[in-house]
């Protein structure tokens, strides 16, 4: 009986001394503070979780600030572009209150203003070929000034030694700038001239004048302005019993020579004179003694000038 009693003890569980902790209900008072140790623990838990989160949506945020901060800088492969900012456009800066430009009307926003034209340069002007040549000619009978100077003549020895009668309204190309030795007057010339368009002398239908010095080395010194274009200056002279010798020159440029002689008697002639040379130059040209062939005057004589 008494071993029936202890079997369905021990169905039952047996004593508290054989039973399984496990299986074993907690008391109601540490019941409860399992439960809040639990709650207590499952808060922290949710705590650290959120902690750990937040750290690395962090983490996450700085390394994404600082990929676009280092996308959006310029460097050696990114160059800046005329206006100043980077061909890739970074990060976006405040106004500034100082103007970086001059403001050009009509342009919109982000656009750039044109750019000058670059002025073509002066071509520059071609240069001027300098050259000068000398012929003779054979005057005639009578020759017309007003014809043979367009531009513009002189004449001497009308009226005196000293007179001379230049063309009215002419270029007044033609300088007398003196020369060595006396003049004196002469009006046995072989040749005549006439004109319509003097000044003092309106006109004259034929006069044999002119004018001569004498000696070696005497002569006159005239001088011809130049303007860039070919000219033509005939100068009408003479020698009796001399050689004379006259020199065209250039100012800076080359010279050419011409002579006459005559050891006899008197030997007129014309002299051609073509040339060219920049604006603002000058022709000069010497015609003087070279040799006399007498000890009475052996000399040079000029009538007229005329040029073209």
């Amino acid at each position: 009986m008494a071993e029936e009693d202890q079997a369905r003890a021990t169905d039952r569980g047996g004593s508290g001394r054989h039973r399984d902790p496990a299986t074993r209900r907690p008391a109601p008072g540490r019941e409860g503070a399992t439960r809040a140790s639990a709650r207590r623990l499952d808060r922290a838990r949710r705590r650290r979780r959120g902690a750990v989160e937040t750290v690395a949506a962090v983490a996450g945020l700085l390394a994404l600030v600082g990929y676009v901060n280092w996308w959006s800088e310029p460097t050696g492969e990114d160059p800046a572009e005329p206006d100043g900012l980077p061909a890739v456009v970074g990060r976006p800066s405040l106004p500034s209150n100082q103007p970086t430009g001059q403001a050009v009307p009509g342009l919109r926003p982000r656009e750039r203003s044109p750019s000058p034209s670059p002025t073509p340069a002066s071509p520059s002007p071609p240069a001027v070929p300098v050259s000068v040549s000398v012929s003779r000619v054979d005057i005639p009978a009578t020759v017309d000034l007003t014809e043979s100077g367009e531009r513009d003549w002189v004449h001497w020895g009308l009226g005196g030694d000293r007179a001379t009668v230049r063309k009215r309204d002419g270029s007044a190309e033609i300088r007398d700038l003196g020369g060595r030795g006396e003049r004196r007057g002469w009006d046995g010339n072989q040749e005549m001239f006439r004109w319509r368009d003097g000044a003092p002398v309106r006109s004259v239908d034929a006069t044999p004048d002119g004018v001569y010095t004498c000696g070696v080395d005497s002569g006159f010194t005239l001088a011809v302005t130049t303007d860039g274009r070919y000219r033509t200056a005939t100068v009408y002279l003479g020698v009796w019993m001399a050689r004379g010798r006259l020199e065209a020159r250039l100012t800076g440029g080359p010279s050419r020579t011409l002579r006459l002689e005559e050891r006899h008697t008197s030997r007129s002639a014309g002299a051609t004179i073509r040339f060219r040379a920049p604006e603002g130059g000058r022709l000069l040209l010497t015609w003087t003694v070279e040799e006399s062939f007498t000890r009475h005057c052996g000399n040079v004589g000029l009538q007229a000038v005329a040029l073209r």
